[in-house]
């Protein structure tokens, strides 16, 4: 069962040890970013996240100099490593690879990393019982002359019943929101920009490996850890980046890769302030609640997807592309689903509730075969907050507006910043990452 349903295709050109997505080739002057360039100006990057380490990746190969000012103890933003939980390793972040026709499926090819194509079938839970066919065709929300409202108000309108909900709930939960949030014309909209294939795939590792080895590993060293930035100033031709300790780092540029939820919070101070028609634009952009409890048996007793809990409306068998077999289910939860079990108040409490629902839906057989699990709150993370960016009603062109430079100064990256329908995704981040270096480097030779 894929996690998302995307299509189109693009090609990718490799220079040297570079890899170039082709859809941002128009954006860089030819021979600006691949001749030398001889720039001697120091470049900060606040998070090491996929973005910022790839424009770190970017800057090392062009001889920039340039430091990743990080706020946690790892680098990997939304991508994080568990081992020792089963006999394989497990990946607490980003997790598929949505189509390889990319800058990863490139670096996948090129250093031999094993995937696996994600074709698991689905059951979905509707009127108290397990069904493989639902009386209705719920992908409704994809098409022409679709209203900007929400995913749960369309569903009412097109006739879908209460007993729909937490069907279209995992429908908008895969794209991080609540269906009370996420609006049907703009999600649609920015998905038609999609060109990184219509596959799901899952690492036989995973996939923070394939980014430690291939990306961070280049760039590990300019990383200075437990940095939390609290104020830039970029009053004057040299940019101050003060952490809450008040230590200062000195830039001529700036590259800003951390998630929209920080920048909504206004957590970093800029002085002078940012424009309101950007602040607004945050504020558009939506960022909901997102935790992944990983429920290891002793029984696979359950089916590889099971779509429409009303606890977790999407659990997804982990051991699927893996090369082990421990029994491991996924509980993959967003939204308003995230935020209740977030307000049980502890792992034990999460844990029992989701255990439960399984109970309900398999007869028991969840708390009777039950041997560990490990919750990941991606929302309690004080530096994430939340899961991944989406389309809110009424949104607008804010992701342009909020990914527009300030005074050739300071970049906006990060998976909310792209503009081509990859946001909510890895590749999408680091997209986002080279296409600021071009800019960045565009504006020093201009």
């Amino acid at each position: 069962m894929k996690r998302r349903g995307f299509l189109k295709q693009s090609s990718l050109l490799s220079i040297g040890s570079l890899l170039i997505p082709s859809v941002y080739m128009s954006a860089c002057r030819k021979g600006n970013l691949f001749s030398d360039i001889d720039y001697k100006g120091k470049v900060v990057i606040v998070g090491a996240g996929a973005a910022g380490l790839y424009a770190g990746y970017i800057l090392k190969s062009k001889g920039i100099d340039f430091q990743i000012l990080e706020a946690g103890a790892n680098f990997g933003g939304r991508l994080a490593k568990l081992t020792g939980f089963a006999n394989f390793p497990i990946d607490l972040g980003a997790q598929w690879l949505h189509g390889k026709n990319n800058i990863l499926g490139d670096l996948i090819k090129k250093s031999e990393t094993k995937i696996t194509l994600d074709e698991s079938d689905a059951k979905f839970w509707f009127n108290n019982q397990l069904v493989t066919e639902l009386p209705r065709d719920v992908n409704i929300f994809e098409g022409d002359n679709l209203p900007d409202i929400s995913f749960e108000e369309y569903a009412i309108q097109q006739g879908l019943g209460n007993e729909y909900k937490f069907v279209v709930e995992n429908l908008a939960g895969d794209q991080g929101a609540d269906a009370s949030t996420l609006s049907v014309y703009y999600n649609n909209l920015e998905e038609e920009n999609w060109s990184s294939g219509d596959d799901d795939f899952k690492f036989q590792e995973t996939y923070f490996d394939l980014i430690d080895k291939e990306i961070a590993s280049h760039v590990s060293d300019k990383i200075v850890f437990n940095t939390v930035v609290n104020k830039i100033d970029y009053s004057n031709d040299e940019i101050k980046i003060h952490d809450i300790n008040d230590i200062v780092f000195q830039a001529d540029k700036l590259i800003i890769t951390v998630p929209i939820s920080i920048l909504k919070s206004n957590d970093i101070l800029f002085q002078p302030t940012l424009p309101t028609e950007k602040t607004n634009a945050f504020s558009k952009i939506g960022m909901g609640a997102g935790m992944k409890v990983f429920l290891k048996f002793s029984n696979k007793f359950f089916d590889q997807n099971i779509i429409g809990g009303s606890i977790c409306a999407a659990y997804a068998d982990d051991s699927v592309g893996k090369a082990q077999s421990d029994k491991v289910l996924l509980a993959f939860v967003m939204g308003e689903q995230a935020e209740y079990l977030t307000s049980l108040g502890s792992d034990s409490a999460i844990t029992q509730a989701l255990l439960g629902e399984l109970d309900l839906m398999y007869n028991g057989q969840a708390t009777a075969s039950f041997l560990a699990a490990h919750v990941e709150n991606w929302t309690t993370n004080p530096f994430i907050r939340g899961a991944y960016s989406y389309s809110t009603v009424g949104m607008g062109n804010a992701r342009a507006i909020a990914a527009q430079p300030i005074d050739k100064k300071i970049y906006f990256a990060g998976e909310a910043m792209n503009l081509n329908g990859h946001h909510q995704t890895v590749q999408g981040a680091i997209e986002t990452g080279y296409r600021e270096v071009i800019q960045l480097l565009n504006d020093v030779v201009k």
